[in-house]
């Protein structure tokens, strides 16, 4: 039986050159996607090419384990990333269909009084934290991107400002399942690694709402607005911190959501923006009549969706009293270890590696657990119908998944060929060699060290994915250069944030919500700097909190 062991300096016997070549798919992702303006699908397929060729030719890896890593990788991207990003977008159907939502937006409308930057950091920041908290996986971006697309700002801006704001909740993203791998794969504490990063999210909790702000209407909205940002801003972060700190890491999104929202409503009772109405015409947005008054039926009904999505999802994740259901519901998971490619593919120590057994969350994963709460939401909208001024059958809503499906074949082919990618990479042993190389940079790793979140989040599309790639090497070199692997941990967890926005998933479906297949490279262009910038911030963070400011860090 023909056996492969990944080896860091498996190219010329060096770790440099290694890394140097296992960069080469990344490279070619980019360079497809920013100079030759491909469509995101084709520059994954084409880097993933790249990505076969470099683990046959320059790692080693026999040809066949290199397509068999390919499989397992686009097995992992169809389910489950694929299918809780339809389900998500089929829930928000749900409502558009019932006619509830237009409900939902005159909500929106009356917190933001009628302001339009407002209701976008409110849907964008905070309703984007609480279904990032749920769901993750890109649900955020496709739901928040489609009622943004409604209030009237540009397709580009939209995408823009969606992918900004998903910014500070990744880290917490479905109920902490990155903090929870690190964890988990590390050995280290994950309610201490929550706590560190905790100490490193609300850094961007503040900043993202100005950054919307400016965004959105420029200089002149953060001279009117900037009380509403700072106040929604200042909210989200001091609860982050607490919650992740003192309560629990696994509910700190949805805490620092509600609190975001809350202290929005109760600043909006006291204070309102100026240049309402004037940031419309800048915008060529226009006014939309009054908003209706409405029964607290009809608000009851509009908010029911998350309501039952936040009940479904607690319960899952979290309930305990009598029946463990975490426990019960992973009980269900089957395991599969992939055909040809499971105990072929050896550690340094000679032993197979876990990771070629793929998990199938078929009743656990948030992708189900959105259709649960999407078909309980239409069942109750079927019968409480308004008198038929809100009808929605069953079956249409049904039908709809497979419509979702439809919109989504693009990006599902992005994120497929992307996750193929990232397996061949990781099982070949590219990604190590990159990362052990940066590791090896000795004191500076500590300001480096966000980068390795940062690339695998890019890469992969998903924080869970980045820190199961780097979460050990990020203790491992902690250990050897002295620093505190719990902080190193937290950076890997905490650089995925800031890298969230360019990864070709997130792009992807962010086009899609708001009808710009095919555009994803003029989307790139628009994060790409912010991502660099919020990168070095958080490097500079992380290096101060290795040193001169790690009191500030939990005990």
């Amino acid at each position: 039986m023909t056996t492969y062991t990944a080896l860091t300096d498996a190219v010329g016997g060096s770790l440099a050159l290694s890394a140097l070549v296992g960069t080469l798919p990344l490279i070619t992702f980019f360079v497809m996607l920013l100079a030759v303006k491909a469509r995101a699908h084709v520059s994954g397929l084409t880097a993933l090419a790249v990505a076969l060729a470099v683990a046959v030719l320059a790692f080693g890896m026999p040809w066949n384990l290199a397509l068999l890593s390919a499989t397992q990788g686009a097995i992992f991207g169809l389910f489950p990333i694929v299918w809780i990003v339809v389900l998500a977008l089929w829930f928000y159907q749900v409502t558009v269909l019932s006619g509830r939502f237009e409900d939902m937006r005159t909500i929106f409308d009356t917190i933001g009084g009628g302001d339009l930057r407002i209701q976008a950091i409110l849907i964008a920041f905070c309703f984007g934290g609480l279904l990032e908290a749920l769901a993750g996986f890109g649900a955020p971006v496709a739901i928040t991107a489609t009622m943004i697309l409604a209030l009237g700002l540009t397709p580009l801006k939209t995408a823009t400002v969606v992918l900004l704001a998903n910014t500070a909740p990744v880290a917490f993203g479905a109920v902490a399942i990155p903090i929870t791998t690190a964890g988990t794969l590390t050995g280290l504490d994950s309610a201490t690694i929550g706590a560190v990063v905790g100490h490193q999210a609300p850094f961007f909790a503040v900043l993202v709402p100005f950054i919307l702000l400016l965004i959105i209407d420029g200089v002149r909205g953060l001279r009117e607005a900037w009380p509403a940002a700072l106040t929604i801003g200042l909210s989200f972060a001091v609860a982050q911190w607490w919650c992740a700190t003192f309560f629990s890491y696994e509910l700190t999104d949805i805490v620092a959501a509600l609190a975001g929202l809350g202290a929005a409503v109760i600043l909006l009772r006291f204070w309102r923006p100026t240049g309402a109405d004037a940031v419309r015409e800048r915008l060529g947005v226009e006014k939309p009549a009054a908003p209706e008054a409405l029964t607290p039926g009809r608000v009851w009904m509009a908010v029911l969706p998350y309501v039952l999505v936040v009940a479904v999802f607690g319960v899952a994740k979290l309930w305990t009293l009598g029946v463990n259901m975490p426990a019960l519901l992973a009980s269900t998971d089957v395991l599969v270890p992939w055909p040809g490619l499971d105990g072929r593919l050896l550690g340094a120590d000679g032993t197979p590696i876990s990771a070629t057994v793929y998990k199938f969350q078929w009743l656990s994963s948030p992708g189900t657990l959105l259709l649960i709460s999407g078909l309980l939401v239409a069942g109750v909208y079927s019968v409480f119908d308004g008198d038929g001024r809100f009808r929605l059958s069953l079956l249409d809503a049904v039908l709809e998944i497979g419509h979702c499906f439809h919109k989504m074949r693009w990006s599902a082919l992005t994120i497929v060929s992307v996750l193929s990618l990232a397996y061949v990479m990781n099982f070949s042993g590219q990604t190590i060699s990159i990362g052990t190389w940066v590791a090896g940079l000795g004191a500076v790793f500590a300001f480096l060290s966000p980068v390795l979140g940062w690339l695998g989040t890019a890469v992969t599309g998903s924080d869970t994915s980045a820190n199961a790639l780097f979460a050990n090497l990020q203790k491992t070199a902690a250990l050897e250069t002295g620093l505190d692997p719990h902080l190193m941990t937290a950076a890997n967890t905490s650089g995925g944030v800031v890298g969230k926005m360019i990864s070709p998933q997130s792009l992807a479906i962010a086009a899609t919500a708001v009808n710009l297949e095919g555009r994803e490279s003029a989307i790139f262009r628009s994060v790409v700097w912010w991502s660099v910038g919020l990168l070095l911030l958080l490097c500079t963070l992380v290096y101060l909190q290795s040193n001169v400011l790690a009191g500030m860090l939990p005990v």
